[in-house]
């Protein structure tokens, strides 16, 4: 009869493990699809023992969603400008939805775990800490917060249609103009609003 080696007791490994598997089954599964047993297998753990690192269910996400939120996937870091932001983010889009690319965790955590609303809120202050907070940083002018939101919708939304729908035009669009059109629709975002009293620009 054979018999399971136990995992090594190096909590390092061992808290990076359950974190590894609770970012596949989050993301594949979302919030309410996945318990902590599962979690355990995967990682050659028991489910005790993931309380015992991190508390409970609630804080083992809150933390898979800090990991995942926290890597730039489509705002550039340090754009040198706002046509830089716009063009950069537009081309990044294009890339990274086009139908060979490969999954993007953070928005298929968003999309799966969202109908729980304390996942969401969770999500919510993911989203503000990390990429939230690069865009409204990145972008000159009044209501950068407001504008930020918008363009984060405007990703979403297009990563919604062109990757997981599937919708033809977008699904089968020539990459370079895509981004263009894109490109053209951000450029309306990142540019900073008239100042109060002076007249919109062309």
């Amino acid at each position: 009869m054979s018999r399971t080696t136990p995992r090594a007791r190096n909590a390092a490994a061992t808290r990076q493990a359950i974190l590894e598997a609770a970012i596949t089954a989050f993301t594949r599964h979302g919030y309410d699809g996945v318990g902590l047993r599962e979690i355990a297998a995967t990682a050659g753990v028991t489910a005790i023992l993931i309380n015992r690192y991190f508390g409970s269910k609630e804080a083992l996400f809150t933390e898979v969603v800090d990991i995942s939120f926290a890597q730039p996937t489509m705002v550039p870091t340090e754009p040198a400008d706002s046509e830089d932001l716009a063009v950069l983010t537009a081309r990044a889009l294009v890339e990274r939805t086009a139908p060979e690319a490969g999954h993007l965790g953070p928005f298929e955590l968003l999309l799966k775990s969202a109908a729980n609303p304390r996942a969401a809120e969770i999500m919510r202050e993911g989203i503000r800490k990390h990429v939230g907070a690069r865009f409204t940083d990145a972008l000159p002018g009044a209501h950068a917060g407001e504008r930020a939101e918008l363009g984060l919708a405007l990703l979403a939304g297009t990563w919604l249609m062109r990757r997981i729908i599937g919708t033809p035009a977008l699904r089968d669009a020539d990459p370079g103009q895509l981004t263009a059109q894109v490109a053209r629709v951000l450029s309306a975002i990142v540019e900073p609003p008239p100042a109060e009293g002076e007249a919109p620009r062309d």
